[in-house]
């Protein structure tokens, strides 16, 4: 296919840098039109095959079961989502007390006929009257929040835009909300500066957006922004301050009856502050300040230095990943080799027992109040679908909130972990799955998953697409790069800016690993990763390509000169530097960005590039110029595939129809690229 190729050069501190397929980062232009479309069609013929039907019929079989979200209960309201078998969407059901049947109050599928409207917050006001519900269109981080009357069963008339990353946070008389926003601008673009000079307005219940009452801006800080919480108590306002994804935080606090400026109580920018809960002006904290594992501090909002803290529980040698007050006892989620344990306290620091999970895996949310008696979980692992837990802190009775039947039988397969070496010699963990009893022949066909970046850890999870791989055979294996969180902010930081080679240097030694013990080989290996594990797996493809038998680069980040001019790429320079900005910044992203690396004639493995042509986090840019990159420079033998969903973000929101079809078409591309086992 011919490739348009232009003059196109930029300047970095001295370096001239030529940029051909710049003219791509216009999505919207005809001529980008038509090269879109001209890769959509080489793609779905190469795809097209006989075994992409089979794959549907049994993905789509295994697909359909219920799904239920985590409860929050509000005046003995219980409001959590429900997703019947193969629905594009999850839907906001609501039940009265323990016993009641659920009934749907906000159902997003019925909104467009593609399914491609989403939830994406759910909040409820403190008597369950009101809920604030946030809907995204075609997978947006934009979003515009509603409002549903649940004693009247109806949606009222409030609709509040310009939203991204919020969460409503009641006032205790449920008169309104306070919530973040961006300014309005006459037209959205892709450029970042739509995302700056965030603000906090309080939404009265029944009023214009036009009259909401600004609560607080920066406009000396416009790269700041700002998430708004109610103490339990109803006494306290306060403001989560971030700059970008940098884990460190600042917390803004003031008396939610007054009207004055926040107090800026913990302000110094030198580690992460995250409120859970209060007594009165005392308030619970977790920090890594002074311990990158983690640990819980009192904090006097009258005397808020370090000097006054009370150290309520202190770093251990496991992390200390997230923690909310319920029935008056500290529950605090542990990670221990990047799997999760729950461990309660009293409020002195004083052990209260554990709570026993089903298996080795991971709590990805958690709710319950401070004056209540139940914990909701959502627990999940290799082997189990997302499940609502309840532990009933007087008895320590754990059951099911929703006992869903799944149609597929996990009992064949197990988990192992793994440490093993990389360059450096750090030992990284990497969770094996596998069917039972298999032989290290090196004769089956394996994937390698990673992300490595933004403190994100990868703690067991279900998915139906790894078991798809599992029950045709395969080995899947998730590593736990640096740049997560898997072992606390110095594991984090081991990861990030100046450190980013090491990430690549994990993933490459986890590759060489499951090679050398047997269990696949390099033609038989496929790696994937998802945005910054796009950036992962395309990275390492050009630094290693004689290690791996096929790559699928998901949503990634490529263009590691420019991610910060397009919209939420501003946000990441905390992350990856910013090579206008920094000349050592600049070095360092040169030195690995997949755009930048490609070398003509070079030999390079299958490779399957997908992006969503309305991803507004990472934009599908990023994939037009790899894949245009790498089709101009490729040996006459690569194959180099670019698979656009249409209507679609960056992942979050993306309808069942559309989730199958994606992972369909990977399976379909890897059966067709990866060597016989």
């Amino acid at each position: 296919m011919k490739i348009r190729r232009d003059g196109t050069m930029d300047e970095y501190h001295g370096w001239r840098v030529a940029d051909p397929f710049r003219w791509l980062e216009d999505t919207q232009s005809e001529d980008t039109r038509q090269w879109v479309a001209g890769q959509t069609a080489a793609t779905e013929a190469r795809l097209d095959t006989p075994l992409r039907e089979e794959l549907r019929a049994r993905l789509s079989d295994m697909w359909n079961y219920d799904k239920y979200g985590v409860p929050e209960e509000f005046g003995g309201r219980y409001f959590f989502t429900r997703q019947s078998g193969l629905q594009n969407q999850p839907v906001l059901c609501m039940q009265e007390g323990l016993d009641g049947s659920p009934e749907e109050l906000v159902d997003p599928n019925i909104l467009r006929a593609d399914g491609a409207a989403a939830l994406t917050c759910v909040t409820s006001s403190r008597d369950g009257r009101y809920v604030a519900y946030c809907l995204s269109e075609s997978g947006s981080d934009w979003q515009t929040v509603h409002v549903y009357d649940v004693d009247e069963r109806r949606s009222l008339p409030d609709v509040l835009n310009w939203c991204k990353f919020t969460r409503p946070a009641w006032h205790p008389d449920a008169s309104g909300f306070y919530y973040a926003r961006f300014p309005a601008v006459e037209e959205q673009d892709q450029y970042a500066e739509l995302n700056r000079h965030h603000l906090v307005y309080f939404h009265t219940l029944g009023q214009a957006q036009e009259q909401d009452r600004l609560i607080h801006e920066r406009p000396d800080a416009p790269d700041l922004t700002f998430s708004p919480h109610v103490t339990s108590d109803g006494e306290y306002l306060y403001l989560i301050v971030t700059d970008g994804t940098d884990p460190r935080t600042r917390v803004h606090i003031r008396a939610l009856a007054e009207d004055g400026p926040f107090a800026r109580t913990l302000d110094g920018y030198d580690a992460m502050y995250i409120p859970i809960g209060n007594d009165g002006p005392i308030f619970y904290v977790h920090t890594d300040h002074g311990a990158p594992r983690g640990r819980l501090v009192a904090i006097d909002i009258r005397q808020p230095g370090p000097e006054h803290w009370r150290e309520v529980i202190g770093e251990q040698s496991d992390v200390l990943e997230s923690a909310l007050i319920v029935a008056d006892r500290l529950v605090v989620v542990y990670m221990h080799d990047a799997h999760h344990l729950l461990r309660l306290f009293h409020k002195d620091g004083q052990p209260a027992g554990d709570v026993p999970l089903p298996a080795i895996g991971s709590i990805v949310a958690a709710s319950g109040e401070p004056d209540g008696t139940d914990l909701f979980l959502g627990f999940t692992s290799f082997f189990h679908p997302l499940q609502p837990l309840r532990y009933h802190v007087p008895t320590g009775e754990l059951t099911a909130f929703q006992a869903a039947a799944t149609p597929f039988d996990v009992s064949r397969y197990e988990t192992t972990q793994v440490f093993y070496p990389s360059a450096d010699g750090t030992l990284i963990p990497m969770f094996l799955t596998h069917r039972k009893g298999i032989s290290a022949d090196g004769t089956h066909r394996a994937m390698l998953y990673g992300y490595g970046g933004f403190n994100i850890s990868l703690t067991p999870s279900f998915s139906l697409s790894r078991l798809l791989w599992l029950e045709r055979g395969g080995i899947y294996a998730v590593a736990n790069l640096r740049g997560g969180n898997e072992y606390g902010e110095a594991w984090h930081k081991a990861g990030m800016m100046h450190n980013k080679q090491t990430v690549f240097d994990d993933f490459i030694a986890a590759a060489q690993w499951l090679v050398a013990a047997g269990y696949t080989t390099s033609r038989r290996l496929a790696v994937n990763g998802g945005s910054n594990g796009g950036l992962l797996v395309a990275a390492c493809m050009l630094q290693r390509p004689d290690l791996f038998g096929a790559v699928v680069s998901q949503v990634p980040v490529t263009d590691m000169l420019r991610f910060h001019r397009f919209t939420a790429g501003r946000f990441w320079t905390s992350e990856y530097g910013n090579a206008e900005a920094d000349a050592a910044d600049f070095r360092t992203l040169y030195a690995y960005s997949p755009l930048h690396n490609v070398r003509v004639g070079a030999v390079y493995p299958p490779i399957l590039i997908t992006t969503g042509d309305t991803d507004d986090r990472v934009v599908p840019a990023h994939s037009y110029k790899f894949t245009a990159t790498l089709q101009y420079a490729a040996h006459s033998s690569q194959t180099v595939l670019l698979r656009v969903e249409t209507n679609a973000g960056h992942g979050a929101g993306k309808p069942t129809a559309k989730q199958i079809a994606e992972i369909v078409d990977v399976h379909a591309f890897l059966s067709t690229e990866l060597a016989d086992g």
